[in-house]
């Protein structure tokens, strides 16, 4: 055998050395391309989201599985929170690398980390949060004295709710004290404890508010749609890892359109996605939503890849009002570009960080 031939051979076997290490790591052609690059893709991607309809974009991308079919043969590993300090926290450990959240945990990420932390990439949804209260309270008066659930003290419904009340002149502190009583629980257990009176309403987000009507008999009170411009507020958007965009920006880019895909699939059909979200939710929390809290929470969303980011500083400014956010420069704290290069290649509008 000649000399050409035997380098053609050694050529050939380590080739196929490699496609079969790539596939004993179950990463078909996705591990086979971040082998031949030299290790340089990431090996899994961690997501985090909630269990809430707010959060049906995360719902849908994983349960159709269009994360893991954009992702190709980077792993998924996903990890569920109550609330968004909580994701924030597993972002700053380095547990996971990108997170449905609310805008409040977001604002703090990136005061916390001077603007080191993390990035918006998408909005995700908006709309969709309530305080529901006891059939007896008629009006902001009659909160006085009274107990009422947030998720979790310093998340985005806890600083709404606090807002709101400092602007109708009722004072609260984080201590759960004050005029109205503001206590942190888990939405969850929040169904639980209006049922037994130890509480007299929440503001949460659905499918919570929902159920709190439907199961709980209690009444809303206020919508918070209503308290903003154009009746649009961002509840969930998508941000990320600085530290993983900068390594892994095809990783990133595959996320988000996975990302727009599952909105997509959302306003096609949005019975179909109702669905899918709670078989998801079944999985997750053990027991499906009745038919009725299903649609009513539903139709209360819009799904959106817009992050509505004048809501955001309307958001921070709240939290600096009720005194759980020092004054936070947010410019820089959105990277849509990539975001706005998939809508782009599907002939859809840009979307402003203004």
């Amino acid at each position: 055998m000649n000399a050409r031939r035997l380098r053609g051979v050694a050529l050939a076997l380590a080739a196929l050395g490699l496609t079969v290490a790539a596939a004993a790591c179950g990463g078909g052609a996705g591990a086979v391309e971040k082998a031949a690059a030299g290790g340089s893709g990431p090996v899994e991607v961690r997501l985090g989201y909630f269990p809430n309809i707010t959060h049906s974009t995360a719902l849908v991308g994983v349960e159709k599985g269009l994360f893991a079919e954009h992702l190709g043969g980077t792993r998924l590993t996903t990890s569920t929170f109550n609330a968004g300090p909580a994701a924030i926290e597993a972002v700053f450990s380095g547990s996971i690398d990108a997170t449905y959240v609310g805008p409040n945990p977001a604002i703090n990420a990136w005061a916390k980390s001077k603007g080191k932390a993390i990035k918006i990439i998408a909005g995700a949804a908006s709309g969709g949060v309530y305080l529901v209260v006891k059939p007896e309270i008629g009006s902001v008066a009659d909160l006085k004295g009274k107990k009422i659930a947030t998720p979790q003290l310093g998340n985005t419904q806890d600083v709404a709710l606090r807002y709101w009340l400092d602007s109708q002149g009722i004072k609260t502190d984080t201590k759960g004290g004050g005029e109205v009583s503001i206590v942190p629980q888990e939405n969850s257990q929040t169904i639980q404890t209006f049922a037994t009176g130890d509480i007299d309403g929440a503001w949460v987000p659905e499918p919570f508010a929902s159920r709190l009507v439907t199961e709980g008999k209690g009444r809303i009170l206020i919508d918070e749609r209503d308290l903003w411009p154009g009746r649009q507020f961002v509840i969930t958007h998508l941000i990320v890892r600085q530290e993983f965009a900068a390594e892994h920006p095809e990783t990133v880019k595959q996320l988000l359109k996975a990302h727009v895909e599952a909105n997509a699939a959302i306003n096609a059909d949005p019975a179909g996605a109702a669905r899918t979200v709670n078989t998801a939710l079944e999985k997750l929390t053990g027991k499906p939503l009745r038919p009725e809290v299903l649609d009513s929470a539903f139709k209360n969303i819009t799904f959106t890849n817009d992050p509505i980011a004048s809501s955001l500083v309307g958001s921070a400014d709240h939290a600096v009002k009720v005194g759980l956010l020092d004054p936070v420069d947010l410019t820089g704290i959105y990277d849509l570009k990539t975001l706005n290069e998939i809508l782009a290649a599907k002939g859809e509008s840009q979307i402003s960080d203004k």
